[in-house]
């Protein structure tokens, strides 16, 4: 179990400190109205990770009980789809843009909603679970949905965490960046390099 778990854990923390929509969204709302607004929005994204886990558990659990080859179908596509990922992060622009401006002020119960509702009608994210979560299954007895339940919940703490100490830290964090500029190179080559090693994980 630990031999999986790690290595997605590894996996997972990576992908959540590379500068996806969803971080900086949480460090401009931090940056805009405080550090509470942030984990408050962050607290919203996380959330909705439990509405793609439970899709992708049932899902694949029942194409596993019906054929060993559909599974692995899905797990080629899971392959596919993060070197597609890497690919399209490899011709990005390494420059990391934002602002605040135009972030408007809420209550704490509607940045809650709105993180969570981002999250939920986002399709990338499903599909994204689709491809990770499946190569990072470590056993053939235990019951499937309760292992992608684990890797969910091990997901969405070490997200909960970065998300949390990116909110805290956002005025240090965007100076930082922007005193930098080669940062965003690394970030970028660290999601290539990270996607395709998953990509590769998946069938060892």
């Amino acid at each position: 179990m630990l031999e999986q778990l790690l290595p997605f854990l590894t996996a997972s923390i990576l992908l959540t400190l590379a500068p996806g929509p969803d971080i900086i969204y949480v460090l401009v709302r931090s940056i805009a109205y405080g550090a509470k607004q942030g984990i408050v929005t962050a607290l919203g994204l996380v959330s909705g990770i439990i509405v793609h886990t439970t899709l992708v558990a049932f899902g694949v659990s029942a194409v596993i009980k019906q054929s060993e080859n559909l599974f692995l179908i899905i797990k080629i596509f899971g392959a596919v789809y993060l070197l597609y990922l890497a690919w399209q992060v490899y011709k990005s622009d390494a420059k990391i843009a934002f602002s605040a401006e135009g972030v408007a002020n809420k209550k704490l119960g509607s940045l809650y909603r709105q993180g969570f509702i981002m999250n939920v009608l986002n399709p990338k994210v499903g599909i994204f679970f689709l491809a990770f979560f499946p190569g990072f299954l470590w056993s053939s007895e235990l019951d499937t949905v309760w292992q992608f339940y684990i890797l969910g919940l091990v997901f969405m703490f070490q997200a909960l965490l970065i998300f949390i100490f990116v909110s805290l830290l956002a005025d240090k964090i965007s100076v930082y960046i922007k005193s930098h500029p080669k940062s965003g190179h690394f970030l970028k080559w660290m999601q290539v390099v990270v996607f395709v090693l998953i990509a590769l994980l998946i069938f060892i």
